[in-house]
């Protein structure tokens, strides 16, 4: 197949990405800049260069395409972006209705708010402050389906492997001596890995019977104090562990402090019934190679940003 692709730069799109083209499909790749062209080509795909809020960049590639994967917006304050992009992407001249074709995008499991107890795909929303936005915007896919285009919501939990993500940074916080926890530590994070949920949107892209929303984690139910004491053993000088009250962190991150507060415990049947299956479970039980991960990581990284300059 042929697959147009927001994002693929980001966290989650360079996951999806790398397990399209293992797959051996044709990708297309919207990027901002040339350097992001650059990075995409070297993995197989074929950039795009243009920009969300100008449709006109990149309908002509998304309206070729079997379908489209949109994974590029995971920030509140772009939200009026994400809806430009769901709007340009689903309209009638640039989301060509044929057989099979289909349009997927990347909510998260915070637009759920608490969930202290377990929730599946059919539970109610009750978003937080942080992912409020978010809500309408899933309706919006998935009304769309109405047109002809097949839609899929897809609420990945905290993404965890590599140098990237709220995990990375927690190893990251670790390695300089100091990690902040915001409240008691107590609560649970919904996580998945990288690559366990590129797959999940590779199955989803391929199976023509999947529709409406999936939740992507591993289903370990780990709290956030479990995951900062695995982490603190593989780092070579043993952390200090601060615990943050909400409320003083508010002050400082904002409504995201409550997202990482959140205590939630999150089921994925719909996921499971496609017949995925996470490779890795629990953070905590895999540190030492997720240590490892990040630590290459940040050396590309550093490498890369040397180079460059």
């Amino acid at each position: 197949m042929r697959i147009f692709i927001t994002g693929g730069t980001g966290y989650i799109g360079s996951a999806v990405l790398d397990s399209l083209l293992r797959a051996g499909h044709k990708v297309d790749a919207l990027v901002r800049n040339r350097e992001n062209a650059g990075t995409v080509q070297a993995r197989g795909a074929h950039p795009i260069l243009g920009e969300l809020t100008q449709p006109t960049t990149y309908a002509a590639a998304a309206s070729a395409a079997d379908g489209v994967i949109h994974t590029a917006i995971d920030d509140a304050s772009r939200a009026h972006v994400d809806l430009i992009a769901i709007d340009a992407l689903l309209s009638p001249g640039t989301a060509a209705v044929r057989p099979g074709r289909f349009f997927i995008y990347t909510s998260g499991v915070w637009v759920l708010g608490p969930a202290p107890v377990p929730v599946d795909e059919a539970a109610p929303v009750n978003p937080i402050e942080q992912s409020a936005w978010r809500a309408p915007h899933e309706r919006r896919v998935l009304e769309a389906a109405a047109w002809g285009t097949r839609t899929v919501v897809v609420r990945p939990g905290i993404v965890y492997g590599g140098s990237r993500g709220i995990v990375g940074d927690l190893f990251k916080d670790a390695a300089n001596g100091l990690v902040r926890i915001i409240g008691t530590g107590e609560n649970h994070w919904p996580l998945v890995y990288d690559r366990d949920l590129g797959d999940l949107f590779l199955r989803l892209a391929t199976n023509p019977a999947a529709s409406g929303i999936y939740h992507a984690n591993d289903e370990c139910d780990e709290r956030v104090n479990d995951l900062v004491a695995a982490i603190a053993g593989h780092v070579p000088i043993v952390p200090s562990v601060r615990k943050v009250p909400l409320s003083e962190a508010r002050k400082k991150l904002g409504a995201v402090a409550e997202a990482l507060a959140l205590d939630q415990v999150v089921r994925s049947p719909r996921a499971r019934e496609l017949g995925w299956a996470p490779s890795l479970h629990a953070v905590s039980r895999n540190a030492a190679r997720l240590f490892e991960e990040w630590r290459r990581g940040r050396e590309a990284a550093n490498h890369a940003a040397a180079t460059s300059g």
